[in-house]
């Protein structure tokens, strides 16, 4: 058996290897690890996993990854990475106890990210999104979601959308672009709220035949989109041949957790305020929880998402970073691990399934992202860390080591270079 690389003596080889389907309820506390072992690749794609010395390979590069953890390249489902500008300046309103939906109602929030995105241009926010893009591959993550959403108007959502579709063919990541142009109410829809979503259901024939997104989301909270406004809109969009998300529930208990499972979307993301009933009704459908406990963590708000009593109730959990300029200023999805230990109260094996595997299908992507299997692809992930439970205890440092991307070493003791790609 020839190979281009084998990655030898490894303590924890961690493959997510659990059948087909997303992880459920108490099958979430279960990782499948093999001890002492080796994986090796060929042209991207990986040929042997097993324990050492069970089988001879030979191949071009041997890594000796002296005892370290191993695991696939995980998975960040919802992010916001395309926008322009920052919002630092609104951290001395938040201390001053405004809220995320009052600061908005000041001109702040997502309608000053807006207009930041509006003034930049193709390239500068094509530029400021590679940053971020290559500081999550150096956190580890090698599959990533990318919403549209701080245009609110034709011109600037498919500035958002092209870009992200550029990166896809250009950079080392994949990326599963999202349209969230119905993200906020534009000032001068404030009352006509109907006749803004008419006007973002007018670019998803476009959308479509550009190609330009997958899946369709849209804001459902106070002061945004009714629960009844979102299911009109995302059940249009998916008469138009697009997968649907939605954001559900993050502040305020509107029902939104439950009309995502009835309308089959792929997942509902945030849920802080999801309903027992809704909590239940996510354990009895194929709609993943997306948990951002992160964009909790930052707006300093008491109550996370029950993701103890999903799991409970048989839900499949997943976890992401919510990466945007206001309410979760980060890329790093392994603090984010670390928070839903100390706040979530998941488990180590729970929260690794919840940022590989389950992400994975949280995107559509399935089984071809966060797992290890011979015939899949080398997305690897070589961990300075000595076991699986080591990244979420000891927070606040990158443990990344190496990430290998379709078997091409792109990033090199935690640093992205684009030199080692080419």
């Amino acid at each position: 058996m020839k190979a281009d690389i084998l990655l030898t003596n490894i303590g924890q080889l961690v493959t997510m290897d659990h059948g087909d389907g997303p992880v459920r309820g108490k099958e979430m506390n279960v990782l499948p690890v093999i001890e002492n072992a080796e994986i090796a690749w060929k042209d991207g794609q990986i040929i042997y996993i097993g324990q050492m010395n069970e089988t001879k390979i030979d191949a071009n590069e041997v890594i000796d990854c002296q005892g370290k953890l191993v695991t696939p390249g995980l998975v960040d489902p919802h992010t916001h990475v395309v926008f322009g500008g920052s919002r630092e300046h609104e951290v001395s309103l938040k201390l001053q106890g405004a809220s995320y939906l009052e600061i908005l109602e000041m001109g702040g929030g997502i309608h000053s990210t807006v207009s930041q995105t509006k003034l930049a241009t193709h390239e500068e926010l094509k530029q400021k999104t590679i940053q971020h893009l290559n500081r999550m591959l150096s956190y580890g993550v090698t599959t990533v979601e990318a919403k549209s959403g701080y245009g609110l108007d034709e011109e600037t959502e498919f500035k958002q959308l092209k870009v992200a579709k550029e990166l896809q063919s250009e950079h080392v990541m994949d990326i599963v672009s999202t349209f969230l142009g119905a993200h906020a109410v534009p000032k001068d829809y404030k009352g006509n709220e109907e006749a803004f979503l008419e006007k973002m259901l007018s670019l998803l024939d476009q959308i479509k035949e550009e190609e330009l997104a997958e899946f369709v989301d849209i804001f459902a909270e106070t002061g945004v989109f009714s629960v009844e406004q979102s299911r009109e809109f995302l059940l249009k969009a998916k008469e138009k041949g697009f997968l649907v998300k939605i954001h559900a529930d993050e502040i305020d208990p509107l029902g939104g957790t439950e009309m995502a499972t009835e309308i089959g979307a792929t997942s509902a993301d945030h849920l802080c305020g999801a309903s027992s009933k809704g909590v239940e009704m996510l354990g009895d459908s194929n709609t993943i929880a997306v948990i951002l406990p992160g964009t909790t963590f930052y707006l300093n708000k008491p109550e996370f998402a029950p993701a103890r009593a999903m799991i409970d109730q048989n839900a499949a959990v997943s976890l992401a970073t919510d990466f945007n300029p206001g309410s979760c200023p980060t890329e790093n999805l392994q603090l984010i691990m670390t928070i839903a230990m100390l706040k979530l109260k998941m488990t180590p094996e729970e929260i690794w399934n919840a940022v590989t595997i389950n992400s994975s299908y949280a995107i559509n992507r399935g089984e071809q992202a966060g797992k290890l299997k011979v015939g899949r692809k080398a997305d690897v992930v070589i961990w300075n860390a000595p076991n699986y439970t080591y990244v979420p205890y000891h927070f606040g440092v990158n443990h990344v080591e190496s990430v290998f991307k379709n078997g091409k070493l792109v990033v090199n003791r935690g640093v992205f270079d684009v030199s080692i790609t080419s």
